[in-house]
């Protein structure tokens, strides 16, 4: 029982998640614009700070990652409302690329098994066939062709994520490899939720949902991080033995 009570790193990182979602849940029903603004891009930084606590290094494509992706948080700053969707989307797709740059050197396609081979293109095709349909929706509604078409390839982009993250899951049935088809998927959840509550149906409780799926996507991508570079223990220092087996002592 006294486990439950005793403070560890991972009940920490959680309790950020948590922490996070709640101050976001409270702008939301508080109707606080301000608020709702200021916790958004909060993610990328607390994370950030939490991992830095334990772990001291990034490699370079989760830095890039995590650059573009705070940067796409806060383009609400530098851009206006005409140019805000094209330019969080560029900027989203960037971030998409270095985690492509990531998983990629994992799948190896020769290696894949034909049946799984089958499955994975089955539902890749099925994916692009939704994404098409959802595509013609957005065309016939008169929309920004340039705001269509970033849709189409960020939304590709993910799909192919998604696809490589499968297939590497597949292939290994690995912890890191769950983790980065888990963080992918919500990614994807979180960006077909904001196009909903952009061009369908507004409502301020999508854009909550939009957000916890975001921040959960985050928190998961930082434990493949972690999960994939463990903690190098130092080693310990050697202790002579003072003490001999015999009372002869060769000199």
């Amino acid at each position: 029982m006294k486990t439950w009570f005793k403070l560890t790193f991972k009940k920490v990182f959680l309790g950020a998640l948590i922490l996070l979602i709640g101050l976001n849940a409270l702008g939301y029903f508080m109707q606080d614009a301000l608020m709702v603004q200021t916790i958004g891009p909060l993610c990328v930084p607390v994370f950030l700070i939490f991992y830095f606590v334990k772990y001291k290094a990034l490699g370079f494509a989760f830095i890039s990652f995590l650059v573009f992706t705070f940067f796409g948080d806060v383009s609400f700053l530098f851009f206006s409302d005409d140019t805000l969707v094209q330019a969080s989307s560029v900027l989203y797709l960037l971030s998409y690329l270095f985690l492509l740059i990531m998983v990629l050197p994992h799948f190896k396609l020769f290696e894949v098994d034909k049946w799984v081979g089958t499955y994975l293109l089955v539902v890749f095709f099925i994916a692009l066939y939704f994404l098409y349909v959802f595509y013609g929706i957005l065309q016939a509604m008169s929309l920004n062709p340039a705001e269509v078409l970033l849709f189409g390839v960020r939304n590709l982009m993910l799909i192919v994520l998604a696809f490589i993250s499968f297939g590497v899951f597949l292939n290994t049935q690995s912890k890191q490899s769950a983790l980065f088809l888990t963080a992918v998927i919500f990614f994807g959840l979180a960006v077909v939720i904001r196009y909903i509550n952009l061009y369908y149906l507004f409502d301020w409780r999508f854009e909550l949902l939009q957000r916890v799926m975001y921040a959960i996507a985050l928190f998961v991508m930082f434990k493949y991080v972690m999960v994939r570079r463990p903690i190098k223990k130092k080693p310990k220092a050697i202790q002579l033995n003072e003490r001999y087996p015999s009372d002869t002592v060769l000199s």
